[in-house]
């Protein structure tokens, strides 16, 4: 799944990986709790991320492969956040060919900045529970406090306003050339990301029935 931070690559993929019964990999979701255990390689993203920086490409490659070698992902994987640069690709590549594997299709979620903007600045999250609220498009019913655990709410220094559009910045600079590199191996298929969760589904949904069972997930 490619596209800007905000274009909901994580929501899309969840409901992707659901429905083909394959686990969803998220850089974010691993390099976050990498960080929240304060292991080796979350002390080492932490400053990174803190900045609004991309975490370097030879961490993120070290634990995708790491979260690709286990058990549930033998049948295939939808990764999510992950490549971000032409390095980054180039490695998945030769991770996949060594396991005798292949993409089957890369997925870019098209939206535009000043959206992506709103997205991701309005995010909030549980201190306790993790649970995530928006403040314009699902908003807590306490001011401040999650609706599941009533812990109180925050907004990630990776979310604020100044560090997404630094985001941005590196996305257009380092990810989007990835759309060329995809788009010559004849993986690359664009989805508009706009409008309810529900209709990009579907969008992406309509693009997988072309596969026609010609390639394994993965």
């Amino acid at each position: 799944m490619l596209g800007p931070p905000g274009a909901g690559k994580g929501t899309q993929a969840r409901l992707l990986a659901q429905r083909l019964g394959i686990p969803q990999i998220s850089t974010g979701d691993i390099l976050r709790e990498a960080v929240r255990k304060g292991t080796p390689a979350g002390l080492e993203a932490r400053g990174y991320m803190q900045r609004g920086l991309l975490v370097p490409d030879e961490l993120v490659v070290r634990i995708v492969n790491e979260r690709m070698a286990e058990p549930d992902a033998a049948k295939g994987f939808i990764l999510d956040g992950f490549p971000r640069t032409y390095a980054q690709a180039r490695a998945l590549e030769e991770s996949l060919a060594a396991k005798g594997q292949r993409l089957s299709m890369v997925i870019a979620l098209d939206v535009d900045e000043e959206t992506v903007v709103k997205r991701i600045s309005g995010r909030l999250v549980c201190r306790q529970c993790g649970a995530m609220f928006h403040a314009l498009y699902d908003p807590p019913r306490n001011d401040n406090l999650c609706d599941k655990c009533n812990g109180s709410l925050y907004q990630r220094d990776d979310d604020k306003e100044e560090t997404v559009r630094r985001r941005l910045q590196q996305y257009r600079e380092e990810t989007r050339p990835l759309m060329d590199f995809y788009a010559n191996k004849a993986l690359l298929v664009r989805i508009d990301g706009t409008g309810a969760v529900e209709e990009v589904k579907e969008r992406i949904l309509k693009a997988l029935e072309t596969l026609d069972g010609q390639n394994d997930p993965a």
